[in-house]
């Protein structure tokens, strides 16, 4: 079944999608820098999971 259909494994793949945008925000800068056009979403995902972050230590 594919991921879209099944919405736990949606879920894992959107929460996948947002920790590697927060990982390559932290590790390269540069390259999520524009916050707008196609790359604006990357840079969105990245803020939500920097935010996301600090709620998941506790």
């Amino acid at each position: 079944m594919s991921a879209l259909f099944n919405f736990h494994s949606f879920l894992t793949v959107i929460l996948l999608g947002i920790c590697a945008c927060t990982y390559f925000k932290m590790q390269f800068p540069a390259i999520l820098d524009q916050k707008t056009g196609f790359r604006g979403f990357f840079w969105k995902a990245a803020r939500i999971g920097r935010c996301l972050l600090f709620s998941l230590f506790i």
